[in-house]
Protein backbone atom coordinates (compact mmCIF):
# COMPACT_ATOMS: atom_id res chain seq x y z
CA UNK A 1 0.00 0.00 0.00
CA UNK A 2 1.60 3.27 -0.97
CA UNK A 3 2.13 5.91 2.07
CA UNK A 4 -0.16 9.07 1.26
CA UNK A 5 0.14 12.35 2.79
CA UNK A 6 -2.64 14.56 3.77
CA UNK A 7 -3.03 18.15 2.92
CA UNK A 8 -3.03 20.40 6.35
CA UNK A 9 -5.05 23.13 6.23
CA UNK A 10 -2.20 26.59 7.79
CA UNK A 11 -0.99 30.02 6.89
CA UNK A 12 1.78 29.98 4.74
CA UNK A 13 3.24 32.94 7.22
CA UNK A 14 3.11 32.84 10.65
CA UNK A 15 5.16 35.72 12.39
CA UNK A 16 5.19 36.14 16.38
CA UNK A 17 7.69 38.53 16.86
CA UNK A 18 8.27 42.23 18.26
CA UNK A 19 7.73 44.77 15.49
CA UNK A 20 5.97 42.26 13.33
CA UNK A 21 3.43 44.60 12.73
CA UNK A 22 5.59 47.27 11.03
CA UNK A 23 6.83 44.42 8.73
CA UNK A 24 3.27 43.74 7.31
CA UNK A 25 3.37 44.91 3.72
CA UNK A 26 7.15 43.00 2.59
CA UNK A 27 5.85 39.91 4.38
CA UNK A 28 2.71 40.23 2.23
CA UNK A 29 4.62 40.75 -0.76
CA UNK A 30 7.63 38.33 -0.10
CA UNK A 31 4.38 35.36 -0.01
CA UNK A 32 3.13 37.17 -3.02
CA UNK A 33 -0.11 37.62 -0.82
CA UNK A 34 -0.44 40.93 -1.96
CA UNK A 35 2.44 42.06 -4.03
CA UNK A 36 0.65 45.44 -4.85
CA UNK A 37 -0.85 46.34 -1.43
CA UNK A 38 -4.12 46.67 -2.72
CA UNK A 39 -5.68 45.44 0.15
CA UNK A 40 -9.26 45.64 2.20
CA UNK A 41 -8.74 46.51 6.03
CA UNK A 42 -11.12 46.01 8.86
CA UNK A 43 -10.18 47.87 12.30
CA UNK A 44 -12.51 49.16 15.19
CA UNK A 45 -13.78 52.20 15.14
CA UNK A 46 -11.82 52.61 18.56
CA UNK A 47 -8.55 51.25 18.90
CA UNK A 48 -8.23 50.51 15.50
CA UNK A 49 -7.93 54.06 14.44
CA UNK A 50 -4.53 54.36 16.36
CA UNK A 51 -3.31 51.08 14.09
CA UNK A 52 -4.81 52.94 10.88
CA UNK A 53 -2.31 55.90 11.44
CA UNK A 54 0.73 53.99 12.25
CA UNK A 55 0.42 51.57 8.78
CA UNK A 56 -1.63 53.82 6.54
CA UNK A 57 1.64 55.32 5.28
CA UNK A 58 3.27 51.80 4.16
CA UNK A 59 0.08 50.70 3.16
CA UNK A 60 -1.11 53.63 0.19
CA UNK A 61 -2.97 50.83 -1.47
CA UNK A 62 -5.25 49.75 1.28
CA UNK A 63 -9.05 50.67 2.26
CA UNK A 64 -9.74 51.33 5.71
CA UNK A 65 -13.22 49.44 6.54
CA UNK A 66 -14.21 50.26 10.01
CA UNK A 67 -16.31 47.45 11.87
CA UNK A 68 -18.49 48.08 14.60
CA UNK A 69 -19.18 45.14 16.35
CA UNK A 70 -18.87 41.34 15.83
CA UNK A 71 -22.15 40.62 14.96
CA UNK A 72 -23.16 38.34 11.61
CA UNK A 73 -24.41 41.64 10.37
CA UNK A 74 -21.59 43.84 10.27
CA UNK A 75 -19.60 40.56 8.55
CA UNK A 76 -22.36 40.92 5.85
CA UNK A 77 -21.85 44.75 5.73
CA UNK A 78 -17.83 44.25 5.51
CA UNK A 79 -18.28 41.91 2.34
CA UNK A 80 -20.51 43.89 0.51
CA UNK A 81 -18.35 47.02 1.17
CA UNK A 82 -15.57 44.97 0.02
CA UNK A 83 -17.08 43.30 -2.83
CA UNK A 84 -18.25 46.74 -4.22
CA UNK A 85 -15.34 48.63 -3.97
CA UNK A 86 -12.55 47.40 -6.05
CA UNK A 87 -10.53 44.50 -7.05
CA UNK A 88 -8.10 43.00 -3.69
CA UNK A 89 -5.57 40.77 -2.79
CA UNK A 90 -6.92 39.77 0.63
CA UNK A 91 -8.99 41.01 3.40
CA UNK A 92 -7.29 41.70 6.62
CA UNK A 93 -8.47 42.23 10.03
CA UNK A 94 -6.49 44.19 12.10
CA UNK A 95 -7.46 43.66 15.92
CA UNK A 96 -8.99 41.22 18.41
CA UNK A 97 -10.82 38.53 18.19
CA UNK A 98 -14.53 40.53 17.16
CA UNK A 99 -12.62 42.01 14.25
CA UNK A 100 -11.03 38.89 12.66
CA UNK A 101 -14.22 37.18 12.97
CA UNK A 102 -15.85 39.25 11.36
CA UNK A 103 -12.92 39.46 8.65
CA UNK A 104 -12.37 35.49 7.99
CA UNK A 105 -16.36 35.61 7.40
CA UNK A 106 -16.30 38.71 4.87
CA UNK A 107 -13.32 37.54 3.30
CA UNK A 108 -15.11 34.06 2.84
CA UNK A 109 -18.08 35.24 1.28
CA UNK A 110 -16.11 37.31 -1.09
CA UNK A 111 -13.46 34.88 -2.12
CA UNK A 112 -10.40 36.27 -1.11
CA UNK A 113 -7.32 34.76 1.36
CA UNK A 114 -7.72 36.14 5.21
CA UNK A 115 -5.09 37.49 6.90
CA UNK A 116 -5.03 37.90 10.32
CA UNK A 117 -3.41 40.87 12.34
CA UNK A 118 -3.84 39.81 15.88
CA UNK A 119 -3.73 42.66 18.63
CA UNK A 120 -4.53 40.69 21.90
CA UNK A 121 -4.17 37.36 22.69
CA UNK A 122 -7.79 36.50 23.94
CA UNK A 123 -8.46 33.45 22.36
CA UNK A 124 -7.77 30.61 20.12
CA UNK A 125 -9.84 32.21 17.65
CA UNK A 126 -7.52 33.83 15.77
CA UNK A 127 -6.25 30.96 13.42
CA UNK A 128 -9.37 28.92 13.71
CA UNK A 129 -11.40 27.92 10.70
CA UNK A 130 -14.35 29.44 12.21
CA UNK A 131 -15.66 32.86 13.04
CA UNK A 132 -18.15 33.45 16.33
CA UNK A 133 -20.63 36.34 15.49
CA UNK A 134 -23.39 37.65 17.48
CA UNK A 135 -26.72 36.88 15.92
CA UNK A 136 -30.69 37.61 16.48
CA UNK A 137 -30.48 34.18 18.22
CA UNK A 138 -27.46 34.95 20.01
CA UNK A 139 -24.13 34.04 19.42
CA UNK A 140 -23.60 31.71 16.21
CA UNK A 141 -20.45 29.60 14.93
CA UNK A 142 -19.60 29.59 11.21
CA UNK A 143 -17.23 27.61 8.95
CA UNK A 144 -14.53 29.45 7.21
CA UNK A 145 -11.45 29.45 5.71
CA UNK A 146 -8.24 29.66 7.96
CA UNK A 147 -6.31 32.75 7.49
CA UNK A 148 -3.80 32.50 4.75
CA UNK A 149 -0.84 34.12 7.19
CA UNK A 150 -1.06 35.02 11.00
CA UNK A 151 0.78 38.47 12.73
CA UNK A 152 1.01 38.55 15.99
CA UNK A 153 3.12 41.80 16.93
CA UNK A 154 4.66 41.32 21.00
CA UNK A 155 4.83 45.07 21.37
CA UNK A 156 1.28 45.72 20.34
CA UNK A 157 0.11 42.66 22.53
CA UNK A 158 1.74 44.06 25.43
CA UNK A 159 0.05 47.65 24.81
CA UNK A 160 -3.52 45.37 25.47
CA UNK A 161 -4.93 45.23 28.67
CA UNK A 162 -3.50 42.61 30.79
CA UNK A 163 -6.91 40.29 31.01
CA UNK A 164 -6.81 39.76 27.26
CA UNK A 165 -3.86 37.91 28.13
CA UNK A 166 -5.01 36.16 31.16
CA UNK A 167 -8.13 35.38 28.87
CA UNK A 168 -5.63 33.66 26.26
CA UNK A 169 -4.06 31.30 28.86
CA UNK A 170 -7.62 30.11 30.05
CA UNK A 171 -8.22 29.32 26.84
CA UNK A 172 -4.66 27.33 26.00
CA UNK A 173 -4.69 25.06 28.85
CA UNK A 174 -8.26 24.09 28.39
CA UNK A 175 -7.50 22.19 25.88
CA UNK A 176 -6.45 19.50 27.76
CA UNK A 177 -9.63 19.40 29.28
CA UNK A 178 -10.75 19.00 25.90
CA UNK A 179 -8.89 16.51 24.77
CA UNK A 180 -9.75 14.17 27.74
CA UNK A 181 -13.44 14.43 27.01
CA UNK A 182 -12.88 13.63 23.05
CA UNK A 183 -11.00 10.46 24.17
CA UNK A 184 -13.81 9.71 26.61
CA UNK A 185 -16.66 9.98 23.86
CA UNK A 186 -14.19 7.20 21.62
CA UNK A 187 -13.74 4.88 24.62
CA UNK A 188 -17.79 5.10 25.41
CA UNK A 189 -19.55 5.85 22.28
CA UNK A 190 -16.97 5.11 19.57
CA UNK A 191 -16.28 8.96 18.81
CA UNK A 192 -13.13 9.21 15.87
CA UNK A 193 -10.41 10.77 17.43
CA UNK A 194 -8.13 12.77 14.76
CA UNK A 195 -4.53 12.10 16.35
CA UNK A 196 -2.62 14.92 14.71
CA UNK A 197 -5.52 17.53 15.55
CA UNK A 198 -5.71 16.04 19.36
CA UNK A 199 -1.43 15.70 19.91
CA UNK A 200 -1.36 19.48 18.54
CA UNK A 201 -4.13 20.61 20.66
CA UNK A 202 -3.10 18.79 24.01
CA UNK A 203 1.05 20.17 23.38
CA UNK A 204 -0.17 23.83 22.91
CA UNK A 205 -2.16 23.80 26.27
CA UNK A 206 0.39 21.91 28.09
CA UNK A 207 3.28 24.72 26.83
CA UNK A 208 1.23 27.29 28.72
CA UNK A 209 0.02 25.20 31.53
CA UNK A 210 4.09 24.37 32.28
CA UNK A 211 5.97 27.29 31.05
CA UNK A 212 7.40 28.65 34.00
CA UNK A 213 7.03 32.63 33.02
CA UNK A 214 4.21 35.14 33.22
CA UNK A 215 2.39 37.63 31.15
CA UNK A 216 4.91 40.56 31.38
CA UNK A 217 7.87 37.96 30.08
CA UNK A 218 8.23 38.47 25.51
CA UNK A 219 9.07 34.45 26.04
CA UNK A 220 5.81 33.49 27.57
CA UNK A 221 3.51 35.49 25.31
CA UNK A 222 5.38 33.97 22.46
CA UNK A 223 4.58 30.10 23.95
CA UNK A 224 1.42 31.57 24.51
CA UNK A 225 0.69 33.13 20.77
CA UNK A 226 2.39 30.00 19.25
CA UNK A 227 -0.34 27.57 21.50
CA UNK A 228 -3.44 30.07 20.24
CA UNK A 229 -1.65 29.66 16.64
CA UNK A 230 -1.30 25.78 17.00
CA UNK A 231 -4.69 24.95 18.17
CA UNK A 232 -6.60 26.88 15.53
CA UNK A 233 -4.41 24.46 13.25
CA UNK A 234 -5.72 22.11 15.10
CA UNK A 235 -9.11 22.75 14.62
CA UNK A 236 -8.68 23.00 11.08
CA UNK A 237 -7.11 19.58 10.77
CA UNK A 238 -9.93 18.28 12.84
CA UNK A 239 -12.66 20.31 11.18
CA UNK A 240 -13.95 21.39 14.14
CA UNK A 241 -14.01 22.64 17.52
CA UNK A 242 -13.65 19.42 19.04
CA UNK A 243 -9.68 19.25 19.75
CA UNK A 244 -10.20 22.97 22.07
CA UNK A 245 -13.66 22.59 23.10
CA UNK A 246 -15.40 19.97 25.58
CA UNK A 247 -17.11 20.14 29.15
CA UNK A 248 -15.17 23.41 30.12
CA UNK A 249 -16.34 25.66 26.89
CA UNK A 250 -20.17 24.23 27.41
CA UNK A 251 -19.64 25.24 30.74
CA UNK A 252 -18.55 28.57 29.65
CA UNK A 253 -21.72 28.98 26.73
CA UNK A 254 -23.97 28.24 29.57
CA UNK A 255 -22.77 31.31 31.46
CA UNK A 256 -22.78 33.38 28.47
CA UNK A 257 -26.86 32.34 27.55
CA UNK A 258 -27.67 32.09 31.27
CA UNK A 259 -26.39 35.31 32.34
CA UNK A 260 -25.52 36.96 29.24
CA UNK A 261 -24.71 40.94 31.20
CA UNK A 262 -22.93 39.51 33.44
CA UNK A 263 -20.29 36.80 31.69
CA UNK A 264 -17.09 37.28 32.02
CA UNK A 265 -14.54 36.58 29.71
CA UNK A 266 -14.32 33.66 27.36
CA UNK A 267 -10.87 32.27 28.50
CA UNK A 268 -11.68 33.30 32.18
CA UNK A 269 -14.91 30.99 32.14
CA UNK A 270 -13.15 28.21 30.01
CA UNK A 271 -10.56 28.26 32.36
CA UNK A 272 -12.62 27.31 35.28
CA UNK A 273 -14.70 24.94 34.01
CA UNK A 274 -11.63 23.20 32.76
CA UNK A 275 -10.73 22.86 36.28
CA UNK A 276 -13.77 22.02 37.67
CA UNK A 277 -14.08 19.14 34.65
CA UNK A 278 -10.59 17.70 35.65
CA UNK A 279 -12.14 17.55 38.75
CA UNK A 280 -15.43 15.77 37.62
CA UNK A 281 -13.16 13.09 36.28
CA UNK A 282 -11.28 12.52 39.27
CA UNK A 283 -8.21 13.62 37.94
CA UNK A 284 -7.24 15.56 41.69
CA UNK A 285 -3.72 16.14 40.47
CA UNK A 286 -4.51 17.43 37.09
CA UNK A 287 -7.45 19.77 38.68
CA UNK A 288 -5.25 21.08 41.61
CA UNK A 289 -2.73 21.80 38.85
CA UNK A 290 -4.95 23.77 36.65
CA UNK A 291 -6.01 25.81 39.77
CA UNK A 292 -2.58 26.30 40.47
CA UNK A 293 -1.39 28.20 37.43
CA UNK A 294 -4.91 29.63 37.21
CA UNK A 295 -4.39 31.38 40.52
CA UNK A 296 -0.47 31.95 39.42
CA UNK A 297 -1.45 34.45 36.19
CA UNK A 298 -4.56 36.19 38.09
CA UNK A 299 -7.05 33.68 36.38
CA UNK A 300 -10.12 32.44 39.13
CA UNK A 301 -10.56 29.06 39.73
CA UNK A 302 -14.10 29.30 41.85
CA UNK A 303 -17.38 31.33 39.98
CA UNK A 304 -17.55 33.85 43.61
CA UNK A 305 -13.89 35.19 42.06
CA UNK A 306 -16.21 36.19 38.54
CA UNK A 307 -18.85 37.52 40.73
CA UNK A 308 -21.71 33.90 40.38
CA UNK A 309 -22.97 32.11 43.26
CA UNK A 310 -22.48 28.50 43.74
CA UNK A 311 -26.16 27.87 42.67
CA UNK A 312 -25.32 29.99 39.93
CA UNK A 313 -22.65 27.94 39.04
CA UNK A 314 -24.16 24.82 39.50
CA UNK A 315 -27.23 25.74 37.41
CA UNK A 316 -24.90 26.61 34.57
CA UNK A 317 -22.89 23.30 34.80
CA UNK A 318 -26.78 21.64 35.17
CA UNK A 319 -27.79 23.16 31.85
CA UNK A 320 -23.89 23.43 29.94
CA UNK A 321 -24.90 20.20 27.79
CA UNK A 322 -27.71 21.78 25.98
CA UNK A 323 -25.06 24.16 24.61
CA UNK A 324 -23.53 21.88 22.23
CA UNK A 325 -26.15 19.15 21.34
CA UNK A 326 -24.37 15.91 20.01
CA UNK A 327 -21.12 16.20 21.69
CA UNK A 328 -20.35 14.08 24.36
CA UNK A 329 -17.97 14.87 27.58
CA UNK A 330 -17.76 14.18 31.02
CA UNK A 331 -20.52 16.34 31.85
CA UNK A 332 -22.71 14.10 29.12
CA UNK A 333 -21.20 10.66 30.47
CA UNK A 334 -21.81 11.63 34.61
CA UNK A 335 -25.48 12.88 33.93
CA UNK A 336 -25.32 14.09 36.85
CA UNK A 337 -28.36 15.38 39.16
CA UNK A 338 -29.02 18.86 40.02
CA UNK A 339 -27.76 17.66 44.06
CA UNK A 340 -25.01 15.53 42.52
CA UNK A 341 -23.76 18.63 40.65
CA UNK A 342 -23.89 20.79 43.99
CA UNK A 343 -22.21 18.12 46.05
CA UNK A 344 -19.44 18.03 43.27
CA UNK A 345 -18.73 21.53 43.13
CA UNK A 346 -19.07 21.53 46.94
CA UNK A 347 -16.31 19.09 47.32
CA UNK A 348 -14.17 20.65 44.14
CA UNK A 349 -13.97 24.22 45.93
CA UNK A 350 -13.32 22.54 49.12
CA UNK A 351 -10.63 20.95 47.30
CA UNK A 352 -8.88 23.82 45.85
CA UNK A 353 -9.50 26.17 48.49
CA UNK A 354 -7.22 23.80 50.86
Amino acid sequence: MPVLTRLIPSPVVVDISCGAMDDLAGVLADQRISASGELAIAISNGSGQALRERLAPVLPGADWYEVSDGTIDSAVKLADDVKGKRRYDAVVGLGGGKIIDVAKYAAARVGLPMVAVATNLAHDGLCSPISILDNDNGRGSYGVPSPIAMVIDLDVVREAPVRFVRSGIGDAISNISAIADWELSRKIIGESVDGLAAAMARTAGEAVLRHPGGVGDDEFLTVLAEALVLSGIAMSISGDSRPSSGACHEISHAFDLLYPKRAASHGEQVGLGAAFAMHLRGAEEEAGLFAEVLRKHGLPVLPEDIGFSADEFVRAVEYAPQTRPGRFTILEHLDLSTDQIRDAYADYAKTIRS
